[in-house]
């Protein structure tokens, strides 16, 4: 079973994998990102440009229920163009994505500076935690390098997808990245997650390379000030090294 069944038209079915740890009839916000940065990839494509930017606004809770989607090149260019995609249910929107895509060059390389990820450990964590709904946890493969779901800090993890995004579809590698990179708020909880939200109304991926293969590392942190605002950031890797950074805007408070 995928993430979402096609049922043509842009609408498509979400599945048990899309539910988040708190509540069977939400989405976590990785799958609605994905499907959305499938939307972007798939809007008058051209070989010759990749995506380098997606911010994704989440405008509301994601309801495990079919979805609309629709996407729209904003500002067409020879070097650099605009995306818009949008996330729809029973009409209301709840999601939108934009996108930056840029023009391939010849241009010299310059290795990234970012702390290279560790190698990818042999063992995988079940993914199951007693008392959250396991929908999305266990569609996918979790391999911690440091830290856990459970515990307070940064983290460091390896996953990747053990569903296609959509029926009979194999994801492609951006929509592995959008599907992990919104993990990194609670994957590097600096509070006790049973008493305290990390809500993250926005996720923004950066991406300077474009990713290969299945795999995707997050090496994630988080910063709280006074007040409730928070900051989860994540350097992104495959197994050939650093991609990009993820963002994550948030509302820390009391449950």
């Amino acid at each position: 079973m995928a993430f979402y069944e096609d049922r043509a038209d842009g609408r498509f079915t979400s599945t048990v994998h899309t539910t988040g740890p708190w509540d069977a009839g939400f989405q976590h916000g990785g799958p609605p990102s994905a499907l959305l940065g499938r939307a972007l990839e798939r809007c008058a494509p051209r070989d010759d440009m990749m995506v380098a930017r997606v911010t994704v606004e989440l405008l509301g809770a994601v309801p495990v229920a079919e979805l609309a989607v629709e996407a729209r090149l904003v500002r067409p260019g020879r070097s650099v163009e605009l995306l818009e995609a949008t996330l729809a249910c029973d009409g209301r929107l709840i999601a939108r994505a934009s996108a930056w895509r840029v023009k391939r060059t010849a241009g010299v390389a310059v290795p990234s500076r970012a702390r290279p990820a560790p190698p990818l450990p042999e063992v995988a964590d079940t993914g199951e935690i007693p008392g959250w709904v396991s929908g999305y946890l266990q569609a996918m493969e979790w391999r911690w390098v440091q830290g856990h779901l459970l515990e307070r800090g940064p983290a460091v993890a390896w996953a990747r997808m053990r569903e296609d995004l959509v029926e009979g579809e194999p994801p492609s590698p951006l929509q592995r990245v959008l599907a992990l990179a919104d993990s990194g708020n609670g994957a590097s909880s600096e509070l006790d997650l049973r008493s305290w939200h990390f809500i993250n109304p926005e996720l923004t991926v950066h991406l300077h390379r474009e990713p290969v293969g299945e795999w995707v590392c997050l090496d994630a942190s988080t910063t709280i000030s006074a007040g409730g605002v928070g900051l989860a950031t994540s350097v992104l890797s495959d197994l050939d090294g650093p991609i990009g950074v993820g963002a994550q805007t948030l509302l820390v408070q009391p449950r």
